[in-house]
């Protein structure tokens, strides 16, 4: 099988601003600004994965362990501090809900901007544009501006525009916490079956039997290391139990 994504070697720390009190702040200018008065916080610290492509893997942790912070690196969000990231075939994040959507347009404008930034044609997306319209539910309101949709209506074009964009890595990041029941059961029902169509997927999410559902493998970090990568009921029992021992 061929790799679908590769991640060498990659760390990324954040700058955490702190509030100092007015005398700290008074002493560090007189010393010439000498000394930082924020702090690096390290939320990837040399991690490595591999996934061939067909794979369904979940990233696992805690929060703040490094598993949201990896996959926006998987999508080309973030650029890492040093390492490398390589991805094969279309990618498609349910990461920044409608990050690509312009609140000004319409739905079917945002139908057709999202796809083209998914790297669909615009004949693509004319044949598929019936689908993604029934999938996501959202009716005569596709003419509506979607600064006046509900955030569940938000998200259901969002996935759908996702979804229909035939990616060959297809990553998604708490997605289906939001919506309706109906509705995320249709998206699970989706997702799985992108990964019995032998797409490559990504997951992070909080529900650990919804994963279990949908993924064979699990990576778990904490404080942004890998801590194991396994069949995902073991890793998923291995954070249940108490990540680290």
């Amino acid at each position: 099988m061929p790799t679908a994504i590769e991640v060498e070697h990659i760390s990324k720390k954040f700058v955490l601003r702190h509030t100092r009190s007015l005398k700290e702040a008074l002493v560090w200018l007189i010393k010439g600004r000498r000394g930082d008065l924020s702090k690096k916080f390290k939320a990837l610290d040399d991690v490595s994965v591999t996934v061939q492509q067909g794979e369904t893997v979940a990233l696992l942790g805690l929060n703040g362990s490094g598993k949201s912070t990896l996959l926006k690196h998987i999508s080309g969000v973030m650029v890492p501090d040093s390492g490398s990231v390589r991805t094969r075939g279309r990618v498609a994040g349910l990461i920044e809900v409608g990050a690509g959507f312009h609140h000004d347009l319409t739905g079917r404008d945002n139908v057709f901007l999202n796809g083209a930034i998914l790297g669909m044609s615009e004949e693509q997306i004319n044949e598929r544009f019936d689908d993604i319209v029934a999938f996501s539910e959202i009716g005569e309101f596709i003419d509506t501006e979607v600064k006046f949709y509900s955030s569940g209506m938000y998200l259901r074009l969002a996935f759908s525009v996702a979804v229909h964009t035939d990616p060959e890595v297809f990553l998604v990041d708490e997605i289906l916490a939001v919506g309706d029941e109906p509705f995320q059961r249709k998206c699970i029902a989706k997702i799985k079956e992108l990964g019995e169509a032998g797409k490559t997927l990504v997951v992070v999410s909080h529900d650990l039997d919804l994963v279990a559902q949908i993924c064979d493998r699990g990576v778990l970090l904490e404080h942004g290391k890998v801590i194991m990568d396994a069949p995902v009921d073991e890793a998923i029992a291995r954070l249940r139990s108490g990540v680290g021992h």
